[in-house]
């Protein structure tokens, strides 16, 4: 896809949504009724389009002319006129017109949560953490996204605020809705659950699950090999009734019946259940897969993969691959700037994460499609994404052309160094002020 079809498939994203713009704006009667320097398409390519300087500087970057330049008043007023769900829709259509949904094809996902601190505000009850022993106060919002792999795209989100976040129903929920219609989903441990793994059974996808090794979790209620490496098959028979008969079973054959409580949730069991119901079960069969990652550590992972065509190797691989999306989170809170906001209203906030999200899906189909001179050299080459995402920027303003960005692109380049590693250091985060940003 060439990067002027790529901005024609947003532009045209953003004009068919505004055509509905009285169902995203706040009070349908008054607002952006009137002809003013910000109307309503224009105020919503300068939040797609904000990196991380002041309003001002970024008023002045988006408006050319100089008699036509808002205040930032004036577009503080007017973006809160809008619904944060406008720039959700956007991500939405644009990203489903940048993937190829093909059924024969197997869509690799990767699912993980992300924190993202936001300006402290004691009203937000959902995302508000109050002072505890001279810490200060700060609010998070939890960012559970969907990411292909393959595209390095982010094909669905789901926003929480930190109180209520629940990365399970997050998963449920982006699989249930997703146009995909064959993929696999790649998950780290925290998200073994019977219940994801049902859904993703229901939607006819695979799931490949890392569970805790240890002795909680799904793998300390099977009963499996004493030994450090295996592959067992596991054909569960999942029930709230507990009978007598069924109790010896649980005890009994772990790896052909459970109990799941109806204190879990669970939407293909019956909640409520009297004596005389017959026992309903759902059936869920998987791999428990144990194999070595280092000389001393192991890994355990869960998953609904065929034995002969995904071997205990080529699920190390497979699950190693799931590395890309915590890059993709690094990408796109330092490169595309999700940790610079310019609001201190949730609401508003929401508003820059979708296009942030837009924002990187529009600069990374852009990259990916560069062509990259292949040379004798020690390594292999990729585009440097903070420099693309710069330049892409200035291409969505108009203010580069498609020859000139591919060729910035492409001359821009860091080396591929899969096997590196170092020890994670680990940093407090806070929120940057607005008094300190970028020029």
């Amino acid at each position: 896809m060439k990067p002027k079809h790529i901005k024609k498939l947003l532009l045209s994203e953003i004009t068919t949504t505004t055509q509905n713009m009285l169902d995203y704006v706040v009070n349908s009667k008054v607002d952006f009724t009137r002809n003013r320097k910000l109307p309503f398409e224009k105020i919503v390519r300068a939040i797609i389009e904000m990196e991380s300087k002041s309003i001002t500087n970024e008023m002045i970057d988006i408006f050319h002319d100089v008699s036509s330049l808002p205040s930032a008043s004036a577009f503080v007023q007017q973006r809160q006129k809008i619904k944060p769900e406008f720039f959700r829709d956007i991500f939405k259509g644009f990203t489903n017109k940048l993937q190829n949904h093909s059924h024969s094809d197997l869509t690799i996902l990767a699912v993980d949560g992300s924190d993202i601190q936001i300006p402290t505000n004691s009203e937000d009850k959902k995302s508000y953490y109050p002072s505890v022993n001279g810490q200060k106060p700060y609010n998070l919002l939890h960012l559970n996204a969907l990411y292909n792999l393959e595209n390095h795209l982010y094909t669905d989100v789901v926003l929480q605020g930190k109180h209520d976040a629940n990365e399970h129903s997050a998963l449920q929920e982006m699989v249930d809705r997703s146009p995909i219609p064959k993929a696999l989903v790649i998950a780290d441990r925290g998200y073994e659950s019977y219940h994801s793994m049902a859904h993703i059974q229901e939607k006819g996808w695979y799931y490949l699950i890392r569970i805790k090794d240890g002795t909680r979790g799904i793998k300390n209620g099977l009963d499996l090999p004493d030994e450090e490496e295996f592959d067992v098959n596991i054909d569960l028979k999942l029930t709230r009734k507990q009978t007598k008969e069924m109790k010896e079973l649980f005890l009994k054959d772990k790896n052909h019946y459970k109990l799941i409580a109806h204190s879990h949730p669970f939407d293909y069991l019956p909640t409520k259940l009297r004596k005389k119901d017959s026992v309903a079960f759902y059936e869920l069969k998987f791999r428990i897969v144990r194999f070595k990652i280092t000389e001393d550590t192991y890994e355990t992972v869960i998953t609904n993969l065929d034995a002969k065509e995904y071997t205990p190797t080529n699920l190390k691989k497979l699950y190693a691959a799931r590395w890309g999306i915590e890059t993709s989170f690094r990408d796109l809170k330092y490169t595309i700037g999700m940790l610079d906001f310019h609001s201190k209203k949730v609401m508003c906030i929401q508003q820059e994460i979708y296009a942030h999200l837009i924002m990187y899906n529009f600069a990374e189909m852009i990259t990916s499609h560069v062509i990259i001179e292949k040379k004798q050299r020690k390594y292999t080459y990729k585009a440097n994404f903070t420099v693309a995402a710069h330049v892409c920027r200035l291409f969505l303003r108009e203010k580069t052309t498609s020859p000139n960005l591919e060729t910035i692109i492409a001359r821009n380049i860091i080396p591929v160094r899969p096997n590196r590693h170092r020890k994670r250091i680990l940093t407090g985060k806070v929120f940057h002020s607005f008094l300190y940003r970028v020029a």
